[in-house]
């Protein structure tokens, strides 16, 4: 700024009507359209940092989705393992159920007296309560008996001979039983298979 010897800064005003500058209508659009090197350089950097803010936005939601199916995996992984753990757990409460069976077995070959009665008796109310805890875990029987052989159900451990051609491949003792939880085979049955 310009001074004058004792005076204080000298001031300049410019006037920025068009009309006062002298000019016509068209240069006063032409001027006002044009923006000033500030402002032009705010406008591109603001297009930067929108461009940027679209950039991380699109990669937040990418991250979000990644994560999203991660744990989707993860539970039903999880789920897997919590059901074949249990499958496990249950195909050895099976052997248990077996040596019940037995001991039935054993109490009914044995003589009469009041105490194997009431001892066999016992035994079954309590493979009885099992059977209905399995079967709470959706744990249930799968008929062998009378029914043809299936590899796929059924495990033969022997075969007899039969007279009857109709019983030629088909189930006419069971060992051990066969149990299922749902559609799927928790353990096969054995079984002992007619030949003819």
């Amino acid at each position: 700024m310009d001074t004058d010897e004792g005076h204080g800064p000298q001031l300049r005003v410019v006037d920025r009507r068009w009309w006062a500058r002298g000019e016509t209508t068209a240069e006063a659009d032409q001027a006002a359209a044009r923006k000033p090197t500030v402002v032009e350089d705010l406008e591109r950097r603001l297009g930067e940092v929108t461009a940027q803010l679209i950039t991380v936005r699109n990669e937040h939601r990418r991250a979000q989705d990644e994560f999203e199916q991660a744990r989707v995996r993860l539970r039903r992984d999880v789920g897997r393992e919590v059901e074949r753990g249990t499958r496990a757990v249950l195909a050895e409460l099976l052997e248990v159920m077996d040596n019940l069976e037995r001991a039935i077995g054993a109490a009914r070959s044995a003589e009469g007296t009041d105490a194997v009665i009431g001892l066999r008796s016992g035994v079954e109310l309590v493979r009885d309560q099992f059977l209905a805890k399995l079967e709470a875990f959706g744990v249930r029987r799968t008929p062998a008996l009378g029914q043809r052989f299936d590899a796929a159900r059924h495990e033969a451990v022997t075969t007899t001979p039969v007279s009857d051609p109709l019983q030629d491949g088909v189930i006419v003792a069971v060992v051990r039983e066969g149990y299922s939880i749902g559609d799927d085979l928790l353990r096969p049955a054995s079984v002992v298979v007619g030949k003819g």
